[in-house]
């Protein structure tokens, strides 16, 4: 049972909210024109999910330059047409009706986010955003949730809060910036090819009673 706290943090990508496959199967086709190189549907899935943790550590490993990759991935991302295909996760529902602080702490781009928060109509969710860039960093690092609890008042001070999300980042983040952590395993641990530890594991945020 998950215990009332002070405060929420959440992930968006693949926590609240993903995309159908068809749209990422064209944008990774795309890419792989401009970079001369195919991606297999697993390399896409590794990569969009971030099933392996860190992207740009797989980047390379495959031996690409992760600037040029993400270059092209920016490039062939259409805001408009992948807010169309994206869909929120019913168990989402219950962010909306948190009576408590809540935050948004994504590595979204903000010119992607955007139109995904308009077109599902849920930027009035959350109290305040936060998509990471190279200034912020990035999860696991918790230099960006930390500002989000500035944002929201609570950095200084001994609110619990709790961070939720579906990739080991989620969970070191939270760890780091010392919340508690839900992981909520949205693609299944044979195909993510590991377990990702957490305070509440769980497939669907149903599975925790939720105080509001």
């Amino acid at each position: 049972m998950v215990s009332e706290y002070d405060f929420w943090l959440l992930d968006l990508d693949g926590t609240l909210v993903d995309v159908e496959w068809s749209y990422t199967r064209s944008v990774f086709d795309r890419v792989g024109d401009r970079l001369g190189r195919s991606f297999s549907d697993r390399e896409a899935d590794i990569l969009w999910s971030g099933l392996s943790g860190s992207r740009n550590a797989q980047l390379r490993e495959w031996g690409i330059e992760p600037d040029t990759f993400w270059n092209a991935f920016h490039a062939e991302e259409d805001p408009a047409v992948r807010a169309q295909h994206t869909y929120l996760h019913d168990d989402a529902a219950f962010v909306g009706a948190l009576e408590a602080p809540v935050g948004l702490v994504t590595h979204c781009q903000q010119f992607l986010a955007d139109p995904v928060l308009d077109e599902l109509d849920i930027r009035d969710w959350f109290d305040t955003t936060l998509c990471c860039t190279e200034e912020t960093g990035w999860k696991p690092d918790p230099t960006p949730v930390e500002r989000v609890m500035a944002d929201l008042g609570l950095l200084e001070s001994n609110a619990r809060g709790v961070l939720a999300g579906d990739g080991a980042n989620d969970v070191g983040a939270a760890w780091n910036a010392g919340l508690d952590a839900i992981h909520v395993e949205r693609v299944g641990h044979e195909r993510r090819g590991q377990c990702v530890l957490g305070d509440y594991r769980v497939q669907s945020f149903d599975e925790l009673e939720i105080g509001t």
